[in-house]
């Protein structure tokens, strides 16, 4: 994981529930939280809901699944279009920034968008605006 990634979620976990909603698959996702060591309270991927990201019913079925509505639910992540389609249906957003992510030679724009209810430099940072 980055090295920000499970301090931070700690931190997180200790206010929030923490589920990732991605469109790999659970044995992935369980595998990945468990040699990494992630925090998480639960793990959650696209197929449970058989709809994947950016389909509305992803984002949707995680408030569903926790009784919530999707302005109580917040997606996190690096990617701009994943909270954009996040943001449609009517969830919170934050920014993560992981300028590295695909890799030193082909750096990737963080700038902040509009729409993001937070743009973080790390987890770190998004547990400190969440008041963690």
């Amino acid at each position: 994981p980055w090295a920000d990634a499970v301090p931070g979620l700690a931190r997180l976990k200790k206010r929030y529930t923490i589920a990732p909603l991605s469109n790999g698959n659970i044995s992935l996702l369980t595998n990945m939280a468990k040699r990494a060591g992630l925090p998480w309270d639960c793990v959650l991927s696209a197929e449970v809901f058989r709809a994947y990201k950016p389909d509305p019913a992803a984002y949707l079925g995680v408030a569903d699944t926790f009784d919530l509505r999707p302005g109580q639910v917040m997606l996190v992540a690096a990617h701009h279009e994943d909270l954009a389609a996040a943001r449609e249906c009517g969830l919170r957003t934050a920014y993560i920034e992981r300028p590295l992510e695909f890799g030193s030679t082909h750096p990737k724009d963080v700038a902040p968008q509009p729409g993001n209810d937070l743009h973080c430099t790390d987890f770190h940072a998004l547990a400190d605006q969440l008041g963690c």
